[in-house]
């Protein structure tokens, strides 16, 4: 399966495991994943030092800290992503109502086929 073939998806999330099947779902997938990030600030440098994502999973909640800045310099930059979280839509970052939302636990066809669609 080749839905994501030669995009490059950043990786935001602060759950090892759950981290580590992302990343395999977007590698089987066809992807190259930038990261995972498991902090705002490791997202934030990935973003400077690395060439822009084509798109982006983003865990709302990073061990209690809340991914909003990397939300909000994605949507800065024109960049598309989803936002992973166990919240649900009424924990969206405020001006971001409008970005997918991929409920925990979900399934990684769920997520690749929501990526597929935003790399479209």
């Amino acid at each position: 399966m080749s839905l994501l073939k030669g995009r490059r998806i950043l990786v935001v999330e602060d759950e090892a495991l759950v981290a580590m099947l992302v990343e395999d779902a977007l590698l089987d997938a066809g992807a190259t994943v930038l990261g995972p990030a498991a902090t705002v600030a490791e997202a934030l440098a990935l973003l400077e030092r690395e060439a822009p994502p084509d798109a982006a999973v983003l865990d709302l909640n990073l061990a209690g800290e809340t991914s909003t800045p990397v939300a909000d310099a994605l949507a800065a930059r024109g960049l598309p992503f989803v936002i992973a979280t166990g919240y649900g839509a009424s924990g969206l970052p405020p001006g971001h109502a409008d970005v997918p939302v991929l409920a925990k636990p979900y399934d990684p066809d769920e997520l690749t086929g929501v990526l597929g669609r935003l790399c479209r």
